[in-house]
């Protein structure tokens, strides 16, 4: 990041990480103001999870589909069509008079959410070389933790001032706003006209082809690499935890630490910034331990398995203070998105560019499926008379078994050659 970010790529790294911000607040609209929806809309624990399997099942399901879109309509056009319809899916939430409403709401809004990674990808592939690529993508990711962050206070006030159905309604406008800015700000390298000669010199990687490049594969034919198993299960251990943080933090502290929704507004925000924080160290740390001189495959792997470390001390959350709890969430929000920076970024390392947006979909489509399997045990296990600690005794382990597997099906992280029948 040494040409600093008055660099164009770097601007459109901004841009894309204020889209994943977008997306998280408006995923983080029902779980922060469930207390509020409570008191017009009957919604018990299983139910609350069944809401959010209504958007993980879609959401993985047009994750890949999604990223299949990407390829074909490249990262501009794809981008802006997912964005609109996941701003007016939000803010559809507001018209709900029922619990059947708000889970074809939460069902329409992961449709459009699905492509938002693999288009991210996308733009990250055509944009960056490889070495800059973890630290682009971690400031993408950091989109995440902004989004999150400002969601509890900003939907504090909102619901206020205004009311809860605002907060879908207002959160819902931001995201029309962006599709304007995207469209004015956003070209492939080839196409942009304001990348100067300085620039493209400096990027010069992304604009190399292969004889392959227009040739296609299927889905069914990409998983025959071990690589792609790897991903897509890692990232279903890995997402089942991170969901569950996700959609439960609020939860918890109303229901276990006795909180309200303006002390959720006041302390869930802080694991979301050590989130932001993770994105961007784990990032650049991969790609400082590149630029020593170090291979691809150890400088994404080292830092892999230092996020992964950090996740079992989430065992001791239910058992000590809740300053502590928070500053232990906090560590584990830290863990996962560094990890998660790490995951995304596998696939524009290891697959040529036109099957990378495919790849990426299948990666998210095995967390999202992830996240809808732990949603709905957690659900039961808490209505069944279950305590989180056996929840988050769970949850510790996942990222190390998803290290693992990673290790077995990923011997080497490096650019794979498609020959034969598979090109």
């Amino acid at each position: 990041m040494e040409a600093g970010i008055k660099s164009l790529r770097w601007q459109i790294a901004l841009l894309i990480s204020a889209a994943i911000a977008i997306s998280y607040l408006d995923r983080q609209t029902l779980p922060v103001a469930i207390a509020a929806i409570q008191r017009e809309i009957p919604i018990n624990n299983t139910q609350f999870s069944q809401l959010q399997v209504a958007f993980l099942l879609t959401y993985g399901v047009m994750y890949a589909g999604g990223g299949k879109l990407i390829d074909v309509l490249g990262a501009r056009r794809g981008f802006v069509w997912i964005m609109l319809f996941w701003s007016l899916a939000c803010a559809s939430h507001g018209l709900a008079a029922g619990f059947v409403m708000l889970a074809v709401s939460r069902f329409l809004l992961g449709v459009g959410e699905g492509g938002g990674f693999p288009a991210a990808t996308k733009a990250v592939s055509e944009w960056f070389p490889t070495r800059e690529r973890s630290t682009a993508m971690g400031v993408i990711n950091a989109g995440t933790s902004v989004g999150a962050v400002i969601a509890p206070p900003a939907i504090a006030v909102i619901i206020q001032y205004l009311g809860w159905r605002w907060v879908f309604f207002l959160c819902g406008a931001a995201g029309l706003l962006w599709s304007v800015w995207w469209l004015r700000e956003y070209f492939a390298p080839a196409q942009h006209p304001g990348l100067s000669k300085w620039e493209r010199s400096e990027i010069e990687e992304v604009f190399a082809t292969s004889p392959q490049q227009k040739a296609e594969m299927s889905w069914l034919q990409l998983f025959a690499f071990p690589q792609v198993w790897g991903l897509v299960l890692g990232k279903f251990l890995s997402d089942a935890a991170w969901y569950f943080y996700l959609f439960w933090l609020p939860k918890y502290l109303y229901d276990e630490r006795g909180f309200d929704t303006k002390q959720v507004g006041y302390y869930a925000w802080i694991p979301y910034a050590a989130a932001g924080v993770g994105s961007l160290l784990g990032g650049w740390f991969s790609s400082r331990l590149l630029r020593r001189g170090n291979s691809l495959n150890f400088s994404r792997k080292v830092a892999l398995g230092a996020s992964a470390a950090v996740m079992p001390l989430v065992i001791f959350i239910t058992q000590v203070p809740v300053e502590w709890a928070i500053a232990l969430f906090s560590v584990a929000f830290f863990g996962q998105q560094s990890w998660s920076t790490m995951v995304m970024i596998l696939p524009a390392d290891l697959f040529p560019r036109r099957v990378v947006g495919s790849v990426a979909g299948l990666v998210g489509f095995g967390g999202a499926m992830g996240g809808v399997v732990f949603n709905l045990i957690v659900g039961r296990m808490l209505d069944g008379g279950s305590h989180y600690g056996p929840v988050f005794a769970i949850v510790s382990v996942l990222h190390v078994l998803a290290f693992i597997l990673i290790l077995l099906t990923i011997r080497d992280v490096r650019p794979i050659e498609i020959k034969g029948a598979l090109a």
